[in-house]
């Protein structure tokens, strides 16, 4: 696993336009702001519009470009509307230069046999498949860009799967199976990379669930793993592929 990251410099992202999925609150959030702070240009994925709308906000009132908000549903989107959204962003910024996959689905941890189909599903579908099928719906508009850069996000417990963390870790770790199949396939491509970031214990909404009576204030700050993705997203980043960031570690 790679632990090592490179700060992002105030204006490193100037110029790119950025894809951040979960870009509604936690660490999605944080990464959003992060990457307009330093001049890319955002497009927002996120389920609630609402908060959507206050990232939006919050964004321009920091002087940074205008972002673009799509509000999507992991849980339902079809692939249809995955292409539609994309669409819409090719028509009106030209270019997508980077997709950072921070959306997730928690559930209270539980034995394997007690989560039922239909929460596999959802759990399956946002942490799983719905970054692939995004990326895939993408990707003809990254194989444009001088320097393209996808980063997944993964979980820690996927390394030491544990009792009552099936639901939270089998999504994790056949998308990091997917992001490691992707890294070697995409090597044709120069300006195509893939990697992923492990935030470890932080003091996110996921950890809330998982962890309903841990003290938060306990726990690392949400901004204290944006770093591991500025890195990879960003020009700092080139060269790495297929690679795992431990983030805590970082």
């Amino acid at each position: 696993m790679n632990t090592q990251t490179t700060p992002a410099t105030d204006d490193e992202l100037l110029g790119r336009v950025i894809l951040v999925t979960g870009a509604s609150l936690g660490i999605g959030r944080a990464v959003a702001l992060a990457c307009a702070d330093r001049g890319a240009t955002l497009v927002l994925f996120g389920r609630d519009d609402e908060r959507l709308s206050e990232v939006y906000d919050e964004i321009e009132s920091h002087g940074g470009p205008e972002p673009a908000a799509v509000p999507l549903d992991f849980a339902t989107a079809t692939a249809r509307q995955f292409d539609e959204a994309v669409g819409a962003v090719a028509r009106t910024l030209g270019r997508i230069d980077g997709i950072v996959h921070c959306a997730g689905h928690t559930e209270k941890l539980a034995p394997v046999d007690s989560i039922d189909l239909d929460t596999w599903l959802k759990l399956a579908r946002v942490n799983w498949l719905a970054p692939l099928a995004l990326t895939r719906a993408c990707l003809p508009i990254l194989k444009a860009s001088e320097d393209a850069s996808v980063v997944y996000t993964l979980d820690s417990h996927v390394r030491t799967p544990g009792a009552w963390w099936g639901g939270v870790v089998a999504p994790r770790a056949a998308l990091e199976s997917a992001m490691r199949a992707q890294a070697e396939e995409w090597a044709v491509h120069p300006n195509l990379r893939v990697n992923a970031v492990v935030p470890g214990p932080v003091a996110s909404p996921s950890r809330k669930v998982t962890h309903p009576g841990e003290n938060a204030e306990s726990l690392p700050a949400i901004d204290s793993v944006v770093p591991a993705y500025l890195r990879l997203v960003g020009p700092a980043g080139r060269g790495s592929t297929g690679q795992i960031v431990d983030a805590a570690a970082g």
